[in-house]
């Protein structure tokens, strides 16, 4: 009997100590450091979803008349004069839109045949009016300015009424339209940006009130 507790003793003692190793061995091994969670891919439309989107000089958004200055200035130039298309991207969104609205207008035959067409409204991303008016600007001169910007401003909300003169060139001592810029401007980033511009312009019936002549 003594003979069989004293294997019992020593097979509970290497059991032991197997444990102990065991627990050592584990110890010293540590798990493998986890993985961090993927991030989700970014809103879509936010400004992180479209990451090659032209980068603006600081000096044109740095705020809301330098902005408007930047937007003017760089649709503007003699015929044929090459257009920075990337600074002109790099002032809105990069789902921005610019409108125009089309009043109804009869067919006619001076200075130019145009048809007749009813009255509309059409909206363009900032690439389609580069495709629409780039051909009209290397054989046309035009020169647009505002005369007038009236801002109103709501946390990030930034609203501007820009009365403004088109010229075929900056010399020419009468516009050949004027009309309204309506803006939507927002704040972010630490920049102001272009999200819309819709305008509409004199036309018989149609007079800029005196109100709209002087910024507010």
């Amino acid at each position: 009997m003594r003979f069989l507790s004293l294997s019992t003793a020593l097979v509970g003692a290497s059991l032991l100590l197997c444990s102990l190793a065991f627990s050592q061995t584990t110890t010293q091994t540590a798990a493998p450091a986890a993985s961090p969670a993927p991030q989700p891919p970014p809103l879509v439309g936010a400004l992180a979803s479209h990451p090659d989107w032209p980068k603006a000089n600081p000096d044109d958004v740095k705020s809301v008349d330098a902005l408007m200055a930047a937007l003017y200035d760089v649709i503007s130039g003699p015929a044929g004069q090459p257009r920075n298309w990337d600074r002109f991207r790099s002032l809105f969104l990069p789902t921005g839109r610019l409108g125009v609205i089309r009043p109804a207008r009869a067919a006619t035959q001076t200075p130019t045949a145009q048809p007749a067409h009813e009255d509309d409204v059409v909206f363009l991303a900032p690439d389609d009016y580069v495709q629409r008016d780039d051909p009209y600007f290397r054989t046309h001169g035009f020169s647009e300015h505002a005369i007038a910007n009236r801002v109103e401003q709501f946390g990030s909300l930034i609203s501007v009424w820009s009365t403004y003169e088109s010229r075929h060139n900056a010399t020419d001592p009468k516009p050949f339209a004027r009309g309204i810029n309506s803006l939507q401007v927002v704040h972010i980033h630490g920049r102001y940006w272009i999200a819309s511009i819709l305008w509409d312009e004199e036309r018989p019936g149609l007079t800029l009130p005196a109100k709209y002549l002087n910024s507010k």
